[in-house]
């Protein structure tokens, strides 16, 4: 029988012969996801290795409260876990979030079950992430919440960051919804918690600082969030821009032992998180100075066109998924650990591989744009050394006054690409343009 089409049902067949969608309100438009916070994943490492892991063997029928300093806010907010390196299945037994108060205590008021799925339980396989459900809850720009785990099984910290620079609190029993967990202990690592994403606005861009210690904030205040990826998030506050650190203690560009080697996560870490518009690559110390030391006793020295080699690789991935890629000077180490069993950190052959990589940074002119983070934080009369102010005492990493100076140097509109650099009185943030 064949009747007149009505005006919806031709429209709708118009637009299929067409092959256009239709249009689709605001109202149904799909939530835009932007990771506000990371710790990158890191494997636990042999008991041979000069550092140790500050982690217990497992974790059974304990809560782990966790607190982290988001960049952006929202009014959703979701969890990242991961049981990356696990070799065996990883059971949350419950899960929630809240707004943060010190000492391990939450806004009570603010908390909320995080959920996988709809269940508050969840078994995450070996070596995969787990996204939580979307959870109601307004999440400020520099605000910090809290996330609480319930492990009930006997539970090797297989998956962790190693220097969170933030207390972890662990209490007996299922304490995640305790306004203050009754902590048996304390830890100075943050295990299976991976990233916190807010619900965005569709503008909303990403900075990834890469880095290694002195971008995780090695000997900065601990519970400070002063790292300087934190200061740059405190400058970027309000402009749309997320800020997240991807740094690992003790990480290098092409080798492997406290976390995976750069050119193997740069992938997960920077390129795979949403909205990323701009990735700072500040790595490579670790590559020139472990050789020798009780770190990496057997390695051979560091050349300066295997690690020139290793850039052009982050710099053509990332150009290929159209991210713009800022390269910093490595910064000065001389003396560095050497009152510690690290001796041999320093030498001088290794200065001269240091001093032709920043060169190459500065000069080669392709990075996008260069931080010049050797030229703030050096001693203009000692210039291999650190500026006293800005030292933290074990010459290699800087204080909170070094990591602010930092932050603070960087030229915000050569970083995202808006537009040319200007002069300021802090040394220049050295612009490129391809």
């Amino acid at each position: 029988m064949n009747q007149l089409a009505s005006p919806t049902l031709l429209a709708a067949l118009l637009l299929a012969a067409s092959g256009a969608a239709p249009a689709q309100s605001n109202a149904d438009a799909p939530a835009t996801w932007a990771t506000t916070w990371t710790a990158s994943p890191q494997p636990l490492w042999a008991g041979d290795f000069v550092l140790p892991t500050n982690v217990p063997y497992h974790l059974w029928n304990q809560t782990v409260r966790q607190t982290a300093r988001v960049s952006i806010g929202g009014r959703r907010v979701r969890v990242l876990l991961s049981n990356e390196y696990g070799t065996q299945p990883l059971r949350i037994g419950a899960a929630r979030i809240a707004g943060s108060a010190p000492d391990g205590r939450i806004v009570a008021a603010s908390d909320r079950p995080l959920t996988f799925g709809g269940k508050t339980s969840v078994t995450i396989p070996p070596g995969a992430p787990m996204l939580s459900d979307p959870v109601e809850l307004e999440v400020k720009a520099l605000g910090d919440v809290t996330v609480s785990l319930y492990l009930p099984e006997p539970t090797p910290p297989s998956t962790f960051h190693w220097d969170a620079r933030q207390t972890t609190y662990v209490g007996a029993g299922d304490q995640t919804a305790a306004a203050a967990i009754q902590s048996g202990t304390t830890l100075s690592t943050r295990v299976f918690l991976s990233a916190i994403q807010v619900e965005a606005a569709p503008a909303t861009r990403t900075v990834i600082a890469l880095g290694d210690s002195i971008t995780d904030g090695n000997m900065s205040t601990v519970d400070g969030n002063r790292r300087w990826p934190d200061v740059l998030a405190r400058r970027l506050s309000g402009e749309g821009v997320a800020v997240l650190n991807a740094g690992i203690s003790g990480a290098r560009l092409l080798q492997d032992k406290m976390g995976s080697n750069a050119l193997a996560r740069f992938d997960r870490d920077v390129l795979s998180q949403p909205g990323v518009a701009t990735a700072v690559v500040f790595i490579g110390i670790n590559d020139i100075a472990w050789n020798g030391t009780a770190f990496a006793p057997s390695d051979p020295a560091a050349r300066v066109e295997d690690l020139i080699a290793a850039y052009r690789q982050l710099i053509a991935r990332a150009h290929t998924r159209g991210v713009r890629i800022v390269g910093a000077t490595l910064t000065p180490f001389e003396g560095a650990l050497q009152d510690t069993p690290m001796r041999g950190y320093y030498g001088a052959d290794k200065e001269r591989v240091r001093q032709a990589v920043n060169t190459w940074i500065r000069d080669g002119g392709e990075f996008d744009a260069v931080l010049d983070f050797d030229a703030v934080t050096r001693d203009p009369s000692h210039p291999a050394r650190f500026l006293p102010a800005y030292d933290s005492g074990d010459h290699l990493h800087p204080g909170d006054a070094g990591y602010r100076a930092m932050a603070d140097s960087i030229d915000l509109r050569a970083l995202l690409g808006d537009e040319p650099a200007v002069a300021t009185s802090a040394p220049p943030l050295v612009h490129h343009e391809h």
